[in-house]
This record gives structure tokens, C-alpha cells and sequence, in this order.
């Protein structure tokens, strides 16, 4: 008799283990936000004026020097407790800090071609980023240019 009882017991354990699986798997909503709402709410809390950012094929003063091709960023948020878009524009923010910091060092006074390049997989837009929001972490990936503009 305790043979069957401990296969019904086991079976009755796989059955509510495999309902916590399917709740706890990662959920992973892509998001195509304003491009500039990130930036004025950077400019807002500290994104620099020196180092000039161009998205996708956004028209730019004509390069003096290019420095470094196809930097990248990848940029995570905590999301507990913060709405998607509050989210992705905070991962947003870091991203384009990171790209701002690496064109200082490197001599740059811009980023261009700047593209949402999540897992690899380039965006390219004007005036949308892309972001992928989970339950407890959002990301943003950026990659593009740095430059040096002529004044």
C-alpha cells in the first residue's frame, strides 16, 4: 500500500511543480520608447552638453576624425517596484552616460549611428530606443560611433 501512496504523493508534487515553473519564468516585454523623453529626463538629472549624441541616421556636423566604431553599452535596471517605462528610461539614462564617458576618454566630442542592439540585433531608429523590461531586472543595449565633430 505505501508503494502506490508515494507514487501519488510524487506525482501530485510534479503537477504543482511544474505550475510554479511556467510562473516563474522570465518575463521579457520588448518596449519602443521616446528617445527624446530619455534625454530631456537626462538633462534633467546630470547627461552632459559636451559630448553631443546622434541616434540612427539623425544628421550631424561633419566628422573631423572617427575614433572608435561599434562601442557598446549594456545597461540593467532594478525593476521591483517601477513601471516598465520608468524602468527602460533609467537603464536608458545609464546607457547613454556609459557611451558619453567612453567618448571623453576617448578624445571624442560625440557619439553618432547610436542604435539599440539588444542580444545583438541592431535597431536602428531617430526617435525610438528599445528596451526589454522583466519582472525583476530591465535592460537597455546601445552601440554607435565615437567621433570627433567639426566645430
Amino acid at each position: 500500500m505505501k508503494a502506490p501512496m508515494k507514487a501519488a504523493g510524487f506525482a501530485a508534487l510534479l503537477v504543482s511543480l511544474s505550475f510554479c515553473a511556467v510562473s516563474a519564468q522570465a518575463r521579457d516585454t520588448t518596449h519602443f520608447l521616446s528617445i527624446k523623453e530619455a534625454v530631456e529626463i537626462g538633462k534633467a538629472q546630470g547627461l552632459a552638453d559636451d559630448i553631443k549624441l546622434y541616434f540612427g541616421s539623425q544628421k550631424h556636423p561633419a566628422i573631423e576624425t572617427t575614433l572608435t566604431k561599434g562601442i557598446s553599452t549594456n545597461k540593467k535596471t532594478n525593476a521591483a517596484n517601477k513601471s516598465d517605462k520608468e524602468a527602460c528610461l533609467t537603464a536608458m539614462l545609464s546607457g547613454l552616460i556609459q557611451l558619453q564617458e567612453r567618448a571623453r576618454n576617448d578624445g571624442g566630442n560625440a557619439v553618432i549611428n547610436i542604435e539599440s542592439y539588444y542580444k545583438k540585433k541592431s535597431y536602428k531608429s531617430k526617435d525610438k530606443f528599445e528596451c526589454h523590461a522583466g519582472n525583476i531586472m530591465s535592460g537597455v543595449a546601445l552601440k554607435g560611433d565615437v567621433v570627433k565633430l567639426k566645430k
